[in-house]
C-alpha cells in the first residue's frame, strides 16, 4: 500500500519522551487507517469514512543528539530515522521531509513532546484530502502553569486564531506546497513555523484553497518549554518583536537550551 502521509518528528536528546510520543502516534495512525476508530466523533466519523486511502509512516530526525535518541526511535516504532548533524529546528524538519517516502503527498510535523490523537490526525488528513494546503490545530497544555505563562499562551492562541498561524508543535501540509515555498526557512533559528505558515497561506490563496488552524480537536503539548518562561520573558518578547533576532542563535537560547527540545 502506498504511503499517504509522513509524520516528521524532530528530536534532540529525546530518548525519554519518544516512547510515549511514538506510542500515541502509532495508536492515532491505527485508528485513522481503520476508517473511523475511537478518535472520531459524531458526524466526523461519516464525513471522513471512505475519503482516506493508504498508510502513514513515522520519520524521526535525530538532530545531533548526545543520547540514544536514534536507537530509542527505532525500538519504539519509527519507520525511518534520519540524522541531521546541524542542531537547528527548521533544518531538522526539512531533513525529515527530505528523508520521508518520496511518494508521500502529505507531511505532518510533530514535536517529540506532543501527544497526537486520532481526532487531530484525522482532521488534518481530512482537510488535506479535500485539497487544503495545510494548517495546524489549537494548542492545549498537558498540565497547569502559572499566570504569566498562561497569559503568554493565551496571547499566542489569539494571534494564531486571528492570523491562521500554526504552532511548531503541530503543522501539516501538502508536500507540493511545502516544496514550492522552499520548506522551513533556514535563516531562522526560531519562529520558522510562523514564516512557513505565512508562505503556505499565500500559496493557498493563489490557488483558491486554504491554510487554516482548526480549533477542535486541540493538540496537546508539554509544559516543559515553559519551565524557564518567567526568567526569559524579556528575551522571548525581544525575539517576538524583532524579526532579525530570530536569525541570531544567541538570542534564541530559550528554545535551544531547553533539555531535549527540538521544537519551538
Amino acid at each position: 500500500m502506498a504511503v499517504a502521509y509522513s509524520i516528521v518528528i524532530p528530536a534532540f536528546n529525546e530518548s525519554a519522551a519518544l516512547p510515549g510520543t511514538l506510542s500515541a502516534v502509532r495508536a492515532a495512525m491505527s485508528a485513522v487507517e481503520a476508517e473511523g476508530g475511537d478518535g472520531f466523533r459524531g458526524p466526523f466519523r461519516e464525513r471522513f469514512r471512505g475519503q482516506f486511502r493508504g498508510r502513514g509512516e513515522i520519520v524521526v530526525v535525530d538532530n545531533n543528539s548526545s543520547d540514544d535518541t536514534a536507537e530509542v526511535a527505532r525500538a519504539h516504532g519509527a519507520d525511518r530515522v534520519v540524522l541531521e548533524p546541524v542542531n537547528q529546528i527548521g533544518r531538522a524538519r526539512n531533513a525529515g521531509a527530505a528523508g520521508a517516502d518520496a511518494s508521500s503527498p502529505w507531511l505532518v510535523f510533530l514535536d517529540a513532546d506532543t501527544q497526537l490523537s486520532a481526532g487531530v490526525l484525522g482532521e488534518a488528513l481530512r482537510r488535506l484530502s479535500e485539497g487544503d494546503a495545510g494548517g495546524g490545530a489549537r494548542v492545549e497544555l498537558d498540565a497547569e502553569v502559572g499566570i504569566v505563562p498562561r497569559l503568554g499562551c493565551w496571547l499566542w492562541e489569539m494571534i494564531s486564531r486571528r492570523r491562521n498561524l500554526a504552532a511548531g508543535c503541530f503543522l501539516f501540509c501538502r508536500r507540493d506546497a511545502f516544496e514550492a515555498v522552499g520548506g522551513f526557512d533556514l535563516r531562522y533559528f526560531v519562529k520558522e513555523e510562523i514564516y512557513l505558515s505565512s508562505q503556505l497561506k499565500r500559496w493557498a490563496a493563489e490557488r483558491g484553497t486554504r491554510f487554516e488552524v482548526f480549533q477542535d480537536p486541540a493538540i496537546v503539548t508539554s509544559t516543559r518549554k515553559l519551565d524557564r518562561f518567567l526568567r526569559e520573558v524579556p528575551l522571548i518578547l525581544f525575539v517576538g518583536l524583532a524579526p532579525w533576532a530570530a536569525r541570531t542563535p544567541r538570542f534564541c537560547r530559550y528554545w535551544y537550551r531547553q533539555r531535549g527540545s527540538a521544537g519551538a
